[in-house]
């Protein structure tokens, strides 16, 4: 295939709310972009609306191409950015292993822990395409801000100091700031975790509690969240930068987020399923709170918040029983503990 212009050769695989965004972004900061959508249905009503469900704002540009063929969708391309629902991403790479089309740089722009393996997404990448290099992009994006061109900064962090350069410059824009580190394993842990703090916020949005609480669960949790990323290896300081701590931020304030949307509803009494079909879109943090909760137990560490999560969306606690085992649970120095 030779439709490329000048500039970078990128595809985006997965069509949803933040990978069409993301396409649309890369494609007016400069690169050249081909957009992947599994489903063949799904791309041409894409298509006709001109934005995916939940991103009214986005008016996707005339790319490159847009394609449910995979193949055709790879063909050329310097790098693919995935942002396909963390738990299709090993067969996702499975596939394009057997298939001989895999590209020579794979970028994370999803955001989950891979349940059945509990490892990174960059680790199963990694498994399933050995001759690739992994970079991850995450940070505090709402996609629908992020299509209204409102400003935010974000990280990409890749062990290639070079590579990581040039994914900062292809990401990077008047009004998306690009930081670049080399921990990609604090970034992927970040993204991820803050899901699960999102979903408790969000219950307790749903249960009327006002600015003292949801302050105090952040600063916890993102106690919580720097306890377990180190002690998966990831460095502490990635855990209170834009991939932890300003994640962390708007998605449990952000209306438009998910996962603090999805806690609301339970929090206001509805069950995980009916919160899940009314939102209609991947619920990262319910997987990720799974993962988590049995990570912990295999290297004994405390994650009160995560388990919290998990009985609330399994139904063995209620929202308010959950806040009532938080809150009573033994006095503890701020710093020396969980």
């Amino acid at each position: 295939m030779d439709d490329f212009k000048a500039g970078a050769h990128l595809c985006v695989l997965g069509a949803g709310s933040w990978g069409a965004t993301l396409a649309s972004h890369l494609h007016h900061a400069g690169s050249n972009v081909r957009l992947w959508c599994h489903d063949q249905g799904e791309l041409e009503s894409l298509l006709k609306s001109g934005h995916p469900p939940g991103v009214p704002e986005l008016k996707l540009p005339a790319m490159e191409r847009a394609t449910s063929n995979l193949a055709e969708a790879l063909e050329g391309v310097e790098a693919a950015v995935l942002v396909v629902p963390s738990q299709v991403i090993k067969a996702l790479c499975d596939r394009m292993r057997n298939e001989g089309i895999a590209p020579p740089t794979i970028i994370i722009a999803s955001k989950g822990i891979d349940l059945a393996t509990l490892r990174p997404l960059s680790d199963v990448v990694t498994e399933s395409l050995p001759g690739t290099t992994v970079a991850v992009v995450s940070g505090p994006c709402i996609a629908r801000e992020v299509a209204r061109g409102i400003p935010t900064s974000v990280v990409a962090a890749c062990s290639d100091e070079e590579l990581g350069a040039r994914i900062q410059r292809w990401f990077a824009s008047p009004t998306f700031r690009v930081y670049r580190q080399d921990d990609v394993l604090g970034v992927e842990y970040g993204g991820a975790l803050k899901n699960v703090i999102a979903i408790a916020a969000g219950v307790g949005d749903g249960l009327g509690f006002g600015a003292n609480s949801k302050s105090a669960l952040l600063t916890r949790g993102l106690a919580e969240m720097q306890r377990f990323a180190v002690a998966m290896g990831a460095n502490e300081r990635t855990i209170a930068g834009l991939a932890g701590l300003g994640d962390l931020c708007v998605t449990c304030f952000s209306d438009h987020s998910r996962n603090r949307r999805f806690g609301e509803a339970l929090g206001r009494g509805g069950t995980a399923s009916d919160a899940l079909k009314a939102i209609g879109e991947t619920v990262e943090g319910v997987e990720t709170s799974k993962a988590v909760v049995s990570l912990a137990e295999k290297h004994g560490l405390e994650v009160p918040v995560a388990e919290a999560v998990c009985n609330i969306i399994s139904g063995v606690w209620s929202p308010t029983e959950a806040v009532g085992r938080l809150m009573g649970r033994s006095l503890k120095d701020e710093f020396w503990s969980g």
